[in-house]
Parts: structure tokens; C-alpha cells; sequence
């Protein structure tokens, strides 16, 4: 069942999201709609049976809060390919 919902946002918000969902091919009301269902759906992370070994290394890596992952990735995939 659907149901009408009312928002304030900024315009100039509001006009590029159009633009943005036009160009997509798909409404706004969609676009909106499927982000919410994404932040509020529920993980269902008790499913997920880890072994011995990962819950080991599990939080043992701390990435410096500065690293560019994209950047790094670019960097080494280069390095090994070209």
C-alpha cells in the first residue's frame, strides 16, 4: 500500500534529484523509496556463521584514517598489470 509523504527539502536539492532521476530513467518517488528501505533494512548478521580462523582476525587490521582506498587500489592493480 502506498502512502503520500510530504518532505522539505531545499530546492535547488529537489531540482537536481529530478534531473538526476529523469536521467536514470526512473521517478523520484522510487529513487527515495528504495534508499529508505536500504537504511532501514534489517541485517540479519546472527545468519552469518563465522570460522574459527575469521573471528580470530576479525578487528585485527586498523586502516590508517587518511588511506585513499580507490587510490591505492588503482595504484597496485597498475603495478600488477601494466
Amino acid at each position: 500500500m502506498n502512502t503520500k509523504l510530504t518532505l522539505t527539502i531545499e530546492k535547488t536539492i529537489i531540482e537536481k534529484a529530478k534531473k538526476y532521476a529523469n536521467v536514470k530513467g526512473r521517478s523520484l518517488s522510487d529513487i527515495v523509496e528504495n534508499y529508505l528501505k536500504a537504511i532501514t533494512k534489517e541485517d540479519n548478521n546472527e545468519s552469518i556463521v563465522l570460522t574459527p580462523i575469521v573471528k580470530s582476525l576479525k578487528g585485527t587490521f586498523k586502516a590508517p584514517g587518511n588511506i585513499d582506498y580507490k587510490k591505492e587500489l588503482s595504484k597496485r592493480l597498475t603495478e600488477k598489470y601494466l
